[in-house]
């Protein structure tokens, strides 16, 4: 089969690579139909995630027909058209069972290596290090199902792919950092990031009560979006001062809760974001927690920080101080996807969202390198790339 592979800093390849096979009774292969290059693939790409090999599969948002079952796997059958989740879960577990899906403690065959890192392992996680897994992710044309009876949702009510698919991912992920804020009616939220997540955030905020999202960014068409699809007011701190202006924009108290969904590799400008590169490039430092660092500022007291942007080790100078001294509560977390999935697919089912608005690119598994410059680059306006396994 075809499968788009990682070889090194800015450097994929799609190879022909041998066909995934059952290796457990609870395994099932899916050809997969549609796929999406995510932000966090760009953590993989730009170097920053140890631990990957070269020839890795990439991808972790995924979706499409089940082909095979194992013997175990009752509840799919040949034929089926399923969204596979991007957290890799059990189901049976003690964190399984509370609904913490993405920390399952039976899925990551390299807990070992998670521990050393960050005291206990989470989930493994398709395509994204063998720190997760080292599980073949899903920009292919198949791809190997663990823990089939538990993970896939089943879609039979004739959505297209780009309905249905950042059920894997995006959606859940935008959707659990605004239920983290806990939002009333009548909250203000800012959200950090208008990539896809960002744009999911702000969507679900609004889904979950809230009265206005600021939504913050650099790229024209980004903010355009959170503006037009998403009902967003828009900063570009390019031109102003977040803090101030969110100060001014709330009457001094500053945003019930902010979303940080930029991650380990925020922009910014001044003297605080030229430390954080130098300390990257040294590798004193994994993070540049530009977004997070303004968020915790600026959120009023009392209030929530949310945390859905990756972070893969260690971060410098974060005001700690400030979140104590204000009462202020961060949740974060790779989402727990098997949670939102059947709530979310009534969502668009009742017509509450259309997830396809994200989309802005659509090619050929093929063209996947050409797909990851272009996201990295912003070229295009581009926001989502969608990858097609079998088109040519």
């Amino acid at each position: 089969m075809k499968a788009n592979c990682w070889y090194g800093k800015n450097d994929v390849r799609v190879e022909e690579v041998d066909d995934p096979k059952i290796l457990n009774p609870r395994d099932a292969i899916v050809k997969i139909t549609s796929s999406a290059i995510c932000g966090s693939d760009l953590h993989l790409y730009n170097g920053f995630v140890p631990t990957m090999s070269k020839g890795d599969i990439l991808g972790h948002e995924f979706m499409g027909e089940v082909v095979e079952v194992g013997s175990a796997v009752k509840n799919l059958k040949v034929g089926d058209r399923v969204v596979v989740p991007f957290p890799i879960a059990c189901g049976n577990c003690f964190f399984c069972q509370k609904g913490l899906f993405s920390v399952c403690e039976n899925s990551n065959p390299n807990a070992v290596l998670a521990e050393e890192m960050w005291g206990h392992s989470p989930a493994g996680i398709y395509g994204y290090s063998h720190l997760l897994g080292g599980y073949a992710g899903g920009q292919a044309q198949y791809a190997r199902v663990p823990y089939a009876d538990v993970n896939p949702i089943k879609i039979e009510n004739g959505f297209t792919d780009e309905q249905v698919l950042f059920l894997s991912d995006i959606f859940p992920t935008g959707y659990m950092a605004a239920e983290n804020c806990q939002i009333q009616g009548g909250d203000t939220v800012a959200v950090w990031g208008c990539g896809p997540v960002g744009q999911f955030a702000i969507k679900s905020a609004y889904l979950l009560g809230a009265e206005r999202v600021i939504a913050i960014d650099r790229f024209p068409e980004r903010l355009g979006m959170a503006r037009e699809k998403g009902g967003a007011e828009t900063l570009n701190y390019e031109d102003v001062n977040i803090s101030e202006a969110l100060e001014e924009m709330t009457g001094g108290r500053g945003p019930d809760s902010c979303i940080d969904a930029v991650g380990m590799e925020a922009h910014g400008h001044g003297a605080i974001y030229a430390y954080d590169r130098m300390k990257q490039a040294a590798m004193l430092e994994s993070d540049r927690p530009i977004a997070l660092r303004e968020a915790i500022m600026s959120c009023r007291n009392g209030g929530t920080v949310s945390v859905p942007g990756v972070y893969g080790g260690f971060a410098d100078k974060i005001p700690f101080g400030s979140v104590m001294n204000r009462s202020l509560t961060i949740k974060t977390g790779q989402t727990h996807v098997q949670r939102y999935l059947r709530p979310l697919l009534e969502r668009i089912e009742k017509g509450e969202i259309d997830p396809s608005f994200v989309v802005t690119h659509r090619l050929p598994l093929e063209e996947a390198p050409r797909g990851y410059e272009i996201f990295k680059n912003k070229e295009d306006d581009c926001i989502k790339v969608v990858l097609k396994p079998w088109e040519e």
